[in-house]
């Protein structure tokens, strides 16, 4: 049985400072041929949350793919985390003019924007690729007292306030979104529900492990290796068919109507050139193109949702609206 039917349904369509600096060495390749070659010496790569995040992986695997791909000597990624993505991202409005910069990103650091209130958005970045797409997962530790989704949901709906949930976006960002839907379609009040956000999945992965959270919501993605391993259980998974290697329902055939999918995708700073910018897409693109990136789109478990340059900013527009609607239809 459905149990919140159309208006959850349309909402969940409606999505589908220390510096640390960590991993590779600087890319050290050939200038490029100045016709927009591939080839971009000293490209940093900023992940605007802790390592071990959905942005943090993403960035990681897509700098050693391009490596591995021949497309690059390396690229230093680093992190530059707080506020759900919103310090990294005034870093990296900061940096106008740097052809030398990208950030990973997604969905989270969207949300964001409107829950911190922040003075600069996405619009003041250059967009240049959408990457990757995934559902979430409902997960508890191993050791958890819940076996199944629906026992979690029966205390939930009871006490909710009882059980906290943590998820590694702040409020507005994918993980928080989800539950936020998930709860609504539950009959449980978004504004009732204890959420507790962490900056990534990193710091997640702990609170649920250690017993901070009596569930999780986070992208299927971050933590294949704990759920083969046997430390984390599956209850659900957010899309709208089941994710492949993993043994759990869709939240629809768990009797709730919705269906949510996470993204991320890469932006540079603004005032950057023509030639630039048309570098950056096609590094992007070429390593979109490459074996090593289809094998990490496969180990990963994320769909390959390529998009580039104006019709991602088009995207970005679109995400902006649409997450402002349903933060507004939500009470949040």
């Amino acid at each position: 049985m459905r149990l919140l039917r159309p208006r959850v349904r349309a909402l969940a369509s409606l999505l589908s400072a220390a510096l640390l600096v960590l991993v590779v060495p600087p890319l050290l390749g050939t200038e490029s041929d100045g016709d927009g070659g591939t080839s971009i010496p000293g490209l940093r790569f900023m992940v605007p949350n802790e390592p071990g995040g959905g942005y943090d992986i993403t960035a990681r695997t897509a700098a050693a793919s391009a490596e591995d791909a021949g497309l690059t000597d390396g690229i230093e990624v680093f992190n530059l985390p707080g506020a759900g993505g919103t310090v990294g991202l005034s870093r990296l409005v900061a940096e106008r003019g740097n052809g030398r910069m990208a950030m990973s990103m997604g969905l989270g650091v969207v949300g964001a924007v409107h829950t911190n209130h922040t003075d600069v958005t996405l619009a003041d970045t250059t967009p240049v690729a959408r990457l990757t797409q995934e559902p979430d997962i409902v997960v508890v530790p191993a050791d958890s007292p819940y076996h199944d989704f629906a026992d979690l949901l029966a205390d939930w709906r009871e006490q909710p306030g009882s059980l906290p949930l943590g998820g590694g976006s702040s409020p507005g960002g994918p993980d928080h979104l989800a539950a936020m839907l998930i709860a609504e379609a539950a009959g449980v009040t978004p504004r009732s529900a204890n959420y507790i956000a962490y900056d990534g999945g990193g710091e997640l992965l702990a609170a649920i492990l250690g017993g901070e959270v009596a569930f999780g919501v986070s992208g299927v993605g971050e933590y294949l290796d704990q759920i083969e391993a046997g430390e984390l259980r599956v209850l659900a998974v957010t899309g709208e068919s089941r994710a492949a290697g993993i043994d759990a329902p869709t939240l629809t055939e768990a009797g709730l109507d919705v269906s949510f999918m996470n993204w991320r995708g890469v932006v540079a700073p603004p005032g950057l050139t023509e030639a630039e910018r048309s570098r950056l897409i096609r590094l992007f693109s070429e390593l979109h193109d490459s074996a090593q990136w289809r094998e990490a789109l496969k180990r990963n478990g994320w769909a390959d949702a390529f998009l580039t340059g104006e019709d991602f900013g088009r995207f970005l527009q679109d995400q902006d609206r649409r997450v402002d609607e349903t933060l507004r239809e939500l009470g949040l």
